[in-house]
């Protein structure tokens, strides 16, 4: 009996540099009946406790003191690296949402969530699926349709019509002659591309063609991975 129970049980391990903070997300936790939680308080303690035992759900606090939360959670990843990994963190922003999403957190939680949002997050992410809080999410779609709007589709059709163009390798005095502009016109739409997409050279818009999908031939292809 008892160790059907423990089978069925979510085992957390949950690191975060202050105590209050700590005992405060134990006992949320805990009161639920199917989630037990060992505590940590840095990279360190959190790694002995990754080399004696796996757990269902790792929650981890990006900011602690010594060894920073991300470069812990790649240490943890590197013992196990199927370990799921929330993090919750002060930081709502966009930025450290996506960094450690990349680096491989299943989840992440600004710390302003409620407490059942956090019970959710556990269990969601104990059953192997992915969890973002929602002020999460909606900065990271907002950041994202931002970051859309700085690419191709940023382009005027003019613009979009010569950046093909500069892709394909054509001067810009063949650029003029094709399009039936002068040549000072067809420079400043190829400076406003470069402003636009943050590239500086012919190869670095070729890149960002083959990001967005375009077919190219293969010589461009090829030199693209020459590079």
């Amino acid at each position: 009996m008892w160790r059907d129970r423990r089978r069925s049980m979510i085992e957390v391990l949950l690191v975060d540099d202050h105590a209050v903070v700590r005992a405060g997300y134990r006992r949320m936790l805990e009161a639920m009946p199917d989630i037990s939680v060992v505590e940590a308080e840095d990279c360190e303690s959190s790694l002995s406790q990754v080399k004696k035992r796996r757990f269902d759900v790792y929650v981890l606090d990006l900011t602690l003191p010594g060894v920073s939360g991300l470069e812990t959670m790649r240490r943890i990843l590197a013992i196990h690296e199927d370990a799921r990994i929330l993090i919750f963190s002060m930081h709502a922003d966009v930025v450290f949402a996506t960094r450690a999403l990349q680096v491989g957190a299943r989840g992440y939680l600004s710390k302003s969530s409620s407490p059942e949002v956090m019970v959710e997050a556990v269990r969601e992410i104990a059953r192997g699926r992915y969890y973002v809080g929602r002020d999460v999410a909606q900065s990271i779609v907002i950041d994202t349709l931002s970051t859309r709007e700085r690419g191709l589709d940023s382009l005027t059709d003019r613009e979009f019509e010569i950046f093909t163009m500069l892709v394909e390798g054509r001067t810009l005095p063949q650029i003029s002659d094709s399009l039936r502009l002068n040549y000072k016109t067809v420079a400043n739409h190829q400076s406003s591309i470069r402003h636009k997409l943050g590239v500086e050279n012919r190869l670095q818009m070729i890149r960002v063609a083959v990001e967005h999908g375009l077919q190219l031939p293969d010589s461009l292809l090829g030199n693209l991975r020459l590079q």
